[in-house]
Parts: C-alpha cells; structure tokens; sequence
C-alpha cells in the first residue's frame, strides 16, 4: 500500500445510526464520510437524510466510525437543507449535496488533504469508501478518472462506484490531494458516476453558521503544517505528495504549498471576496495569466487560501513567482489593518516570503519592497475597489417586467490587461417595477462583496430606461439593517449613505456620443459647475403655481445654449410627465449631469431646492466632486423627522452621471465609515 493510499483510509470513516458497533454488520449503515481537520467530517447531505429528520435537528445523532475508534457526531452545516418530510430521491438532491459533521471525540484522526484548485479533466482518481455490497463491510477502493463537467458536478468514468461510498473522498492519485465527494453512480452506465468538486465546499460559507466552515479550513491546514513540522515516523501528506512529484528547483512544491497555508491560515480572514480577487488580479497581469474571470459554477472566493488555487499556471518558475508575490501581497494588505493578532503569523509568513524570494532575482526586489512598505509601484488594488458594479434593467418584456442584468466595470491593472465589463449574474425574464429591489438584492450584494477591497467601496451604476429614472435606487437596502445583537450593520444601510450610486440613461449606451455631450463631459470633469433649472419657471412659481412652463423645444433651446459646465436640476420626478419631456431635452442637449428629486410628490419648497442646489452644484465644482459630498447629504437627510432644516432640500435626490465613454464607470470610491465586521457579507 502506497503512504498516499494509507493516509487516505485513515481518514475515510464509515456513517450510520448512533450506537453501532465497531465489527457488527448492521443494516443501519448509511455511507462514507472522511475528516478533514480534527473533530469534522466531511459527507453528503444525502447520506446522513438516511437516518430521518432528527439527523438535522438533535445533537450528537449521527454514529461515526473511523481506524482509531468511534464516536457520536452532530451535523453543524448542510447544504441543501432537507425538506420536512423528506421525500427527496438521490438525484433529487441538488449540489453541492454537503454536509459538516462535527464528532468532538476524533481528535487524533488522520486529515486528507483538500485541493486548494479545480479538478482537471483527465485527472486520474481513486474513490474510497466503505460498503455493504456484498454483505461484508469493507473498505473499497475504486479507480477511475474525470471524464468532464456536468453543470457544478465532475463526471467520473473507470471502476464502477461501489454503492456506499457516496461521501468518501475522490482523491487525485498524481497530485495527493482530494479534489472530490463521491455522490452518486449511474445506474445506466456500469462505468460511470458524480461526484462534487471540493472547491464547492466554499458554497457552506453563505449558511448563517458558515464561518465554522472558514475555521474548519484554517485547522485543516495549521493541521498540515504540524504535520509536516513533527518529522514523524509515520509519512504526512506533504511528504506523499514529494514521493508522488519530486523536489524541483525553483518549483512550488509540496513543502513550500504547506508552509504558505499553514502560514495564511493563521492570518484574520479577508473582510470581501475582493480583497483576495484584487491581489489575485495583480499577480495574474504580472505573469501574463490576465485577469481571474469567476466562472458560473465556480464558489466565490472567500480565504486566502483559495488565492493560491487561482494562481497556477503551466509554467514552474512564473507559478512560484507568482505565489510568493500573492504573499507578500497579503501580507501587506493584513500588516495595513494593525490587528494585533496576526503580528506573529505575519512575522512568520513574511519570513517564508523572504525566503522563498532569495533564489528569484527577477522579483527579490520587488517582493521585498512590499513587505517593507515602499514598494514605488504600489498596484491600484490598494487604493481603489477592484471594480464598479453595474446593474442593467432592460426595456419591459413579457408583458410588464424589466430584464436586468449586474457586471462588473474593471479599470485597466497593466497593459497586458484592458478594461473590460464582465457579466456577473442576470434574470432574462426579468421582474415587474416594484419586485426590482428585491430580485436584486442577492446579486447586487454578492457582486460588492467581490468588488470592496480594504475599506473602499465600489460604486453602484444603474444604467436603465427613462421610466425607472426615479425609482430610489440609493435609498436600496441588501442585508438587514440591525446585527443579531442589535447594532446598526454597515452593509444594512441604504446603497446611497455608504457609497457612490448614480443613474445611467440606457438609450444613451446604443447611439454614439455626440459632440456636444463629450463636449460637456470634458467641462463636468475640468469644472467649475453652475446649476440650471431643468425647467424653467418653476424653481419659481413650483409646480402648480402657473402655466404649464416650457415645453421640450423650449428647454432644449435654453440647455443647449446653456455654458458647458451646466448641470440642469429640478425639484422633481423624471420619470413621466413634464419632468420626462424636461429630461429628454437636456439628455439631447448633451447634459452628463443632472440632479433631481426622485420622491418629492406634494412639496411646495421648489424655490428653496433650486437655490440649495445650486449653491451645492457650484461648491464641489466638478463631477467626480459630486460624489463625497452629494453621499454625505443622504445620510444627513436619512432622519424620518427631518430634524435638519439645512439639508431637507436633498431628501431623495437622485443623480445622472453618465460619461460618453460606455466603459466608464461611476468613478470614486468611498472609504468605509464604520468598523468593518469579522466575518464577509
């Protein structure tokens, strides 16, 4: 038996009912199972479904048997959760098909080592697990490859899947490292079966409980690194993975990849997805990989530790480059938030840095120069988002409901990386106008939580037709706005009080820029501003207080006229009406900008609200000023009461920033105003 074949049986565990005996057959036996840090097993929700509806809710109701001994364990994360009344068939089980099992007994057991990458078709694999197929219990190893992908599933063909092995482990027999869950054989095909790719784990993060699970992976490999450290008689993984590859020069070898994630996994986690996709994207650019593109079926990346997976490349010496480069990265970026608690783990990885740079002198230098803090050419992930956020709601289908779709807005990070919008997640039947904010939510905050590096916000677009100009896209809300203890949650608060959020024309995005729109674009960006009235007469007499006023000839004749760093506002809605025949105007005058008030039905301070606002257009004097001062404005007018006579004239205003460029996005970022919370959103 190989040392790779040894490791992987005693960590495999076989699953049943509470009380089981070690040797005795039992017909309560459910499937396989394995551990992957001590005191946590990893399996199939559908395995443990087998023993009923107590398995998800008493403690201590799922029996675990394992080389060393046998225990009782209770079932912390699951994914999907099972329906009352079960009645689900195995197929009827949708992925990732996953299940934590705490068994606070194991911990002395032996650990697999999980992939920190996707599987590759062709891998060669071998499924382990145990099995009553023949009316012995056995340990049943079978071989086999990964034929494909079917949606978030590999495709496995070779042996067939013995039945019972559903949640052992599918381990990579030329890398020694677990890359799957066996779940399910065909029945159709004696040759084939699923299993669920490791890397889908990382779905258990988004459970309410799912910050087990970042700890579970953080033990998983300090685990490691013990192992690999304790020079034991008996051979750690790390050691079975160099008899399977050897020691390469200049090469990320097993060794090195151990010491990193023994070394980031004692590092305080990333706040955002972003914070690790936005050095991921650096060091991507720099060894000519180009930007991470997150596929469909791909987990969004939560820990440091997935950075590693989306870095290696084909080549050895750019791969080591690159892994020491996201280190140092990662360091920098811990070192700058001063926790306390990671001084010593910092200390530790930036020695692994500096080691593991000695030999590379291309990079030596630079590596060096961030961890010291003085790298000259400090990369824009530091000081900017890794990206603006888009959100597209299409002309109404189906009757009366808008498609839509959320991309994500890249800058530029080198010449070998050009901006570029990238879709992120969309609904082409789309929603009617007043189920919009909540079909969003889901989508709009997960593509921010991919976006937000360090403390700056991304800013939020909303490119969508002339009707939906009012909906109040800043005062949208994505998570609660109280945490379970009571305290207002950052990421509760309205879009438009924590960071940029501006509207889009989308007729503008199919025609192609006029002069005279760039021609104001370029005067919003130079400054100074003045404000105009988007209507003329009734910053005066307001909107009952006369005739009907200008119409659209009328006030094309004046915007156009109007200097170029006119910003038109008014005291009122766009959306339909006179505000609507108003805006058409402006936006065919070649205005980039404009201010209103999206909600101001039933006011009488029309007066009021034009000379506020045009002493505000004519303070922050450009466009890009806007933003900080207009963010500041909705927070102070957020008070139900009103209570400041000051700033009541901004209640709902809503902005159009709509540069010429299609790429360009809402530009600036905010930094995060309040204590950023342990855990990602």
């Amino acid at each position: 038996m190989s040392a790779l074949d040894a490791l992987v049986r005693g960590a495999v565990a076989r699953i049943s009912a509470p009380g089981e005996g070690y040797d005795a057959p039992s017909d309560t036996f459910w499937g396989s199972g394995f551990f992957v840090a001590p005191t946590y097993l990893l399996t199939c929700a559908h395995v443990l479904d087998q023993g009923g509806g107590e398995v998800w809710t008493r403690p201590e109701a799922v029996g675990v048997t394992w080389a060393g001994g046998r225990a009782v364990g209770t079932v912390r994360l699951a994914l999907p959760v099972p329906e009352p009344g079960g009645g689900r068939t195995l197929r009827g089980w949708p992925a990732p098909d996953l299940a934590l099992v705490e068994v606070p007994e194991a911990t002395d057991v032996e650990c697999v080592w999980l992939s920190d990458r996707a599987a590759f078709e062709g891998s060669r694999v071998a499924l382990h697990g145990w099995s009553l197929a023949t009316g012995t219990r056995a340990y049943r190893p079978v071989a086999g490859e990964v034929s494909g992908l079917d949606g978030p599933l590999l495709l496995l063909r070779g042996e067939r899947p013995v039945a019972g092995t559903s949640g052992g482990p599918v381990v990579d027999t030329v890398r020694g490292e677990v890359i799957g869950i066996s779940k399910a054989r065909d029945e159709s095909d004696p040759t084939a079966g699923v299993a669920v790719p490791v890397t889908a784990l990382h779905a258990l993060l988004d459970l309410p409980d799912g910050g087990l699970l970042a700890d579970v992976l953080a033990a998983h490999d300090r685990y490691h690194l013990g192992r690999f450290r304790a020079n034991a008689p008996d051979p750690s993984w790390t050691d079975a993975q160099y008899e399977l590859c050897g020691e390469r020069p200049r090469h990320f070898t097993p060794g090195l990849r151990t010491h990193l994630l023994g070394c980031l996994a004692a590092l305080t986690p990333p706040d955002t997805s972003g914070e690790v996709t936005s050095l991921v994207d650096a060091v991507r650019v720099r060894t000519l990989q180009g930007r991470y593109r997150q596929g469909v079926d791909e987990p969004t990346p939560r820990t440091w530790r997935e950075g590693v997976g989306l870095l290696y490349g084909r080549e050895e010496r750019p791969e080591l480059m690159g892994m020491v480069r996201y280190a140092a990265e990662v360091a920098s970026l811990v070192r700058a938030r001063g926790h306390t608690r990671d001084a010593g783990p910092l200390a530790e990885l930036s020695a692994w840095v500096r080691a593991t740079a000695e030999p590379l002198i291309d990079i030596r230098q630079e590596v060096q120069e961030i961890l010291d803090g003085a790298d000259p050419g400090t990369p824009k992930h530091r000081s900017r988002p890794r990206a603006a956020v888009r959100v597209v709601i299409h002309p109404r289908s189906y009757g009366d409901r808008y498609p839509w779709e959320v991309k994500l807005v890249f800058d530029p990070l080198g010449a070998d990386d050009p901006s570029g919008v990238t879709g992120f997640d969309g609904d082409d039947t789309g929603h009617r106008r007043g189920e919009l904010r909540e079909a969003l939510r889901g989508a709009l905050a997960a593509a921010l939580n991919q976006c937000d590096v360090g403390g700056q916000l991304a800013a939020v677009e909303f490119v969508v037709p002339r009707d939906l100009f009012d909906l109040p896209f800043d005062s949208w809300e994505l998570a609660p706005r109280r945490t379970p203890e009571g305290a207002t949650n950052p990421h509760g608060l309205p879009l438009g009080q924590r960071r940029v959020v501006a509207v889009r024309d989308l007729l503008r995005t199919v025609v192609e820029p006029t002069q005279e729109w760039r021609r104001r674009w370029a005067a919003a960006q130079s400054g100074p501003l003045a404000a105009v009235p988007l209507r003329s007469g009734v910053e005066v007499c307001g909107h009952d207080g006369g005739p009907r006023g200008e119409r659209w000839g009328a006030v094309y004749d004046r915007l156009s006229s109007a200097p170029p760093g006119s910003v038109p506002v008014y005291c009122g809605g766009v959306g339909d009406g006179d505000g609507a025949e108003a805006m058409d105007a402006a936006l065919t005058a070649g205005h980039p900008v404009v201010i209103w008030r999206s909600q101001a039905g039933g006011h009488t301070d029309c007066a009021e609200f034009h000379r506020q606002a045009e002493d505000f257009v004519a303070e922050v004097r450009t466009a890009e000023g806007l933003h900080g001062p207009l963010r500041s404005l909705r927070i102070r007018t957020c008070d139900p009461d009103g209570s400041d006579p000051d700033t009541a004239w901004g209640r709902s205003i809503a902005l159009l920033y709509d540069p010429p460029e299609p790429d360009a996005g809402a530009v600036g970022s905010v930094h995060e105003p309040y204590p950023t919370p342990e855990e990602p959103w």
